[in-house]
């Protein structure tokens, strides 16, 4: 199965190797606009597949991947903070609460076409400013989604988790691997 992840996530990367597959990278500018109108569920599946869509005449006959992953919290998204301020406020806000992580996952293979969200549950322990300004001290929090890599020292932040944890890094392997199995199948 000759598959692309549309994908320069290094964790999406790392995620689908550790399934075993083997796969191409490659990445095409997509608007990642939300739609302030539509739910973050909403804008979340359609960016998946707005991914996996890309260029996708290029690679017919392959299988494309593309997904997106926000965090959600009161209905409103969290996305990769700007700098420092905009990393604690984030973190500021997510202390002591849950809230949700989610991944709108697209799959297109010839003429099929699979559009999911995975969500997964986090709540963070109740944090001091101390401890959110020594994480973002750290640098990780940068160039993620709700400012934090749970999979990294992230991880001393989170109470707890529900839902697939590979689905917070990134990538619903889970959902995904029914998908694959499905489509190998055909």
């Amino acid at each position: 199965m000759d598959i692309v992840l549309k994908s320069s996530s290094a964790r999406r990367k790392e995620l689908l190797e550790a399934l075993g597959y083997n796969f191409e990278i490659k990445v095409y500018d997509v608007c990642e606009d939300m739609d302030p109108n539509k739910s973050p569920y909403k804008n979340v599946k359609e960016l998946g597949l707005k991914k996996a869509s890309a260029c996708k005449e290029l690679d017919y006959g392959k299988v494309l991947i593309g997904c997106d992953t926000i965090v959600v919290l009161d209905n409103v998204i969290y996305g990769k903070p700007k700098d420092e301020k905009h990393a604690y406020e984030m973190l500021k806000k997510f202390s002591g609460k849950t809230h949700e992580v989610m991944s709108g996952v697209g799959v297109i293979y010839k003429e099929k076409v699979y559009n999911f969200v995975c969500v997964s549950k986090v709540t963070f322990k109740v944090l001091t400013d101390e401890d959110i300004f020594n994480y973002i001290k750290t640098g990780e929090c940068f160039g993620k989604a709700g400012s934090y890599a749970i999979q990294g020292l992230g991880g001393k932040l989170i109470d707890h988790y529900e839902g697939s944890l590979n689905n917070i890094i990134g990538l619903p392997t889970e959902d995904l691997e029914k998908v694959l199995g499905e489509i190998n199948e055909l």
